[in-house]
């Protein structure tokens, strides 16, 4: 009992200060979108993503030649080929590519925990092989949920309970925090019909008003991808597994 390790979840990057210290693995989540397409973008054969915070430095990167992606607000940002929609990724322009991506929330919550000693990414569509893949390290591990504009959001929270819900079931693991038991009960709450769970989620809202149905959908359906994107040396890369 004493030696189980701990996994926790943070609701949003602004609260990611309180917690970082404690834990070995942070596990990044941001279900709409930019996770899920980080994910499909390894899934598709790019070969590295550097995620950058600003506008600006995604302009620099452009301006070097580089393949870039910026989000903001749930649009391309203009003058940029590439937004955080996991389809713009599905193309086999992106093969053996390095592409450079800033979002809204994801990639600054991806910056913010890059001194941590293991960055990975999680969405609902490569949560099996997360989950597995967190509980054979035998590791504190934190879920850090991007969030809206530093936030809490349903969809991150219900992937955080989800990974949550798994590791406490190796009887390995052990959670402490209310923000972790809450993320496992919203998750239970959800699981048997997640798409209609977070029909009224206001993010869900904001991309259906962008007409991003397609979008919704695919990242809210679990299980379409066992890429494990890792960070080494402030870069994405997928993970030998």
């Amino acid at each position: 009992m004493e030696n189980r390790k701990r996994i926790e979840v943070c609701f949003s990057p602004y609260l990611f200060p309180l917690f970082k210290e404690e834990f070995d693995i942070i596990v990044v989540i941001d279900v709409l979108r930019a996770t899920s397409a980080i994910c499909a973008a390894f899934d598709n054969g790019v070969e590295k993503l550097i995620p950058v915070s600003t506008i600006d430095e995604a302009k620099e990167y452009q301006a070097k030649g580089f393949l870039v992606g910026a989000e903001r607000q749930g649009k391309i940002v203009e003058g940029f080929d590439l937004g955080n929609s996991p389809y713009s990724y599905m193309t086999d322009k992106v093969k053996g590519e390095t592409v450079v991506l800033s979002t809204t929330n994801g990639t600054r919550a991806i910056n913010l925990a890059k001194d941590c000693e293991t960055v990975v990414i999680a969405s609902l569509t490569n949560l099996e092989s997360i989950s597995e893949w967190l509980a054979e390290q035998n590791k504190n591990v934190l879920c850090l949920c991007s969030g809206w504009q530093n936030k809490f959001n349903l969809e991150d929270t219900i992937c955080a309970g989800a990974i949550s819900e798994y590791l406490l079931n190796t009887g390995n693991f052990t959670s402490n925090e209310d923000s972790s038991i809450a993320a496992k009960y919203l998750y239970l709450s959800a699981k048997d019909n997640i798409l209609g769970y977070l029909k009224s989620s206001s993010h869900r809202r904001r991309l259906r008003n962008l007409n991003l149905n397609k979008d919704i959908k695919y990242c809210l359906t679990p299980n379409q991808t066992d890429v494990i994107p890792v960070l080494k040396d402030d870069a994405l890369v997928k993970m030998d597994i």
